[in-house]
């Protein structure tokens, strides 16, 4: 929509109604002062007229001289409409992955409203990573001649719709081919690489002998064997780097053009002066065996030895997350025969944990898009993952009296990082231990899940595998209100009150990656490193029960909780977000349209199965 309607309907007033802060904070961008008094009390409202705070002051910024080109001009080589095409080539594996559709996901528009309330105009930080496109054409709040628009934070702004294809002036492409493979391991003036936040640096000058920029990839075509691809195209050693994935993968609170928007008080109440940490796969999987092989090398360490999986074996992101393709008939692009890259290709499915999400989004936008089966691969991808590559649990018997027995589950973590990893807010891991009599009567249980209501039982003996994040009151980490209510305040949250996720292999944890309110023990094999694994013992009370009792341990892993979905919808409705259409100026009718975003969000949890848990691994043991 033309950007002064935006203006028109959204006066600094009513912006500023939409904008209360829920929590006040020390936020040098703002200049809003936190006594420390009350975390949830002291609501105030903030004007954003004459805002200019910068959210995204690194990196290559908006106005390039070679924009980035839609996927779709991609696919015209790189998508496969049929077996076994469409489970190699690029865009057919992309597709349907949350890479693709980082733009199109309703929970990072809910969030991104609470976002937005928390800290005007912070939106601007959050689209540049779900909308490389959107953000690099000048559409979100920061533009091509680097003014900032405020408005722009909301993605009202953005072309295209949620359903539109990856073409033409759609800016809800997500993650781009043209943005991956145009990156630079340094900026244009040789400015370092910040592994953080998106801050990439984009080639942004002709390619030698050709008119747009060098499509940058892992191959190497040796001259008179392979020509290479029909358009410009270079080497590059760093899109093949964990480094690459890095960029992204670590998530801190804004570095704005005045400072920090919020630093990291530690469990003791010291400011650390670092920038809160949202999320930190990339360190967690640095400062592991599996992204230290390098520098461990050069220490001498033996490093492939019997207690390093087979997949540690490697350097980088890739290896787990972009398989290498078997497939006798694997190729790049369909000017190629089959079977020109076997055991040569890098699949781009982007496999993660997230095996809900991309099923919502098939039911919303699956068939307008024209892609439900490539959201039906990310499925499979990603419960691969969860299945059969990220845990295994193992239940012994310790003990057993006359009147209890006590029972081990140990889970040892099999990735390169914590477990779980990513976006903190929601998503959950824990074990779902049962005991059942010779009879097969359910007489003890730990970890209830109660699937048409989504809620979890919270007793003595549950075991939660989460980081839960919080605002310092000045003497303690606060996670949820006096009511019990859970908040996830992302962007203003500056202290970690929980963090027990099982480290990696080999993991040498830093201030902003360490655990927090558990003690991992050190590696006896290796000092200075963390076991990667867990072990939570039960008490089972047995007095007068039949023997054999079968103790069955579930480990479950959950993209969003019930308390998450329902938060994000409560601030919507408490704070009176405008429904989509509204807040936007729009007449759509699809996505939210005429709902605010958490209501949509909440409305699509509730008809796509409640983000039902996955189970990840189950062991058995018996008490005789």
């Amino acid at each position: 929509m033309p950007e002064q309607n935006c203006h028109r309907l959204l006066k600094p007033e009513i912006f500023a109604f939409l904008f209360l802060l829920l929590t006040p904070f020390v936020n040098a961008a703002t200049g809003i002062n936190d006594p420390h008094s009350s975390v949830l009390g002291n609501r105030s409202k903030v004007s954003l007229k004459g805002t200019s705070t910068d959210f995204t002051p690194h990196g290559t910024q908006p106005g390039l001289s070679f924009g980035l080109m839609p996927a779709q001009n991609c696919a015209n080589c790189h998508k496969g409409f049929s077996p076994p095409d469409w489970d190699n080539l690029p865009f057919s594996t992309w597709e349907g992955s949350m890479m693709a559709n980082a733009t199109r996901d309703p929970l990072f528009w809910a969030a991104l409203d609470v976002a937005n309330n928390d800290v005007p105009g912070v939106g601007d930080f959050c689209i540049r990573c779900h909308t490389n496109r959107g953000w690099y054409r000048g559409n979100a709040a920061k533009k091509t001649n680097g003014t900032i628009d405020p408005f722009g934070a909301t993605g009202c702004q953005l072309q295209g719709t949620v359903t539109s294809s990856d073409n033409g002036q759609n800016d809800y492409s997500g993650v781009t081919c043209h943005f991956c493979h145009r990156q630079e391991d340094s900026g244009p003036q040789g400015q370092a690489l910040i592994t953080n936040n998106a801050n990439a640096w984009l080639d942004d000058a002709a390619c030698s002998g050709g008119n747009t920029p060098c499509r940058k990839g892992p191959y190497n075509y040796p001259d008179g064997t392979y020509s290479g691809p029909p358009h410009e195209w270079e080497h590059s050693t760093f899109i093949q780097t964990g480094q690459f994935c890095g960029s992204c993968h670590n998530v801190s609170s804004p570095d704005t053009s005045n400072g920090f928007a919020r630093t990291l008080i530690d469990t003791d109440g010291t400011d650390t002066g670092r920038a809160m940490p949202i999320e930190r796969t990339y360190d967690e999987w640095l400062n592991s065996r599996f992204g230290d092989l390098i520098f461990r090398d050069s220490l001498g360490e033996m490093l492939v030895t019997d207690d390093i999986p087979a997949i540690a074996k490697t350097e980088s992101c890739q290896a787990c997350h972009m398989d290498n393709s078997p497939d006798i008939n694997a190729r790049a692009c369909t000017i190629r025969d089959q079977g020109t890259r076997q055991d040569n290709l890098r699949i781009h499915q982007f496999a993660g944990g997230n095996a809900w999400m991309p099923a919502v989004l098939k039911s919303a936008y699956g068939a307008a898009l024209g892609r439900e089966s490539g959201f039906d691969r990310t499925v499979l991808y990603a419960l691969d993952m969860l299945q059969n590559r990220s845990a295994m649990v193992e239940a012994s018997v310790d003990s057993v009296t006359a009147n209890s027995a006590q029972v081990s589950v140990k889970v040892t973590n099999l990735t390169g990082h914590k477990l779980p990893t990513g976006y903190p807010e929601g998503r959950r891991m824990w074990l779902h231990v049962e005991a059942r009599d010779a009879n097969n009567n359910l007489i003890w249980e730990s970890g209830a899940y109660n699937a048409s209501t989504a809620e979890l039982t919270h007793d003595a003996q549950l075991k939660v595998y989460e980081t839960l994040q919080g605002i310092w009151d000045g003497s303690q980490c606060v996670t949820e209100e006096t009511s019990g209510r859970k908040l996830f305040h992302f962007v203003l949250n500056n202290c970690v009150a929980k963090d027990n996720r099982i480290p990696p292999l080999g993991f040498m944890p830093s201030i902003e990656t360490k655990p927090v309110g558990i003690t991992y023990p050190a590696n006896p094999q290796h000092p200075g490193e963390l076991v990667n694994w867990d072990i939570t013992q039960y008490s089972i009370p047995i007095s007068g029960v039949t023997l054999p009792i079968t103790v069955t341990a579930s480990l479950n892993y959950q993209t969003a909780s019930k308390e998450y979905i329902d938060f994000l919808a409560s601030e919507a409705s408490n704070n009176s977000f405008a429904s989509e259409n509204v807040l936007c100026n729009r007449n759509q009718s699809v996505g939210p349209a005429n709902q605010t975003r958490g209501a949509y969000m909440q409305s699509l949890w509730q008809s796509n199965g409640k983000s039902a848990p996955v189970v990840m691994g189950v062991s058995q043991t018996t008490i005789n």
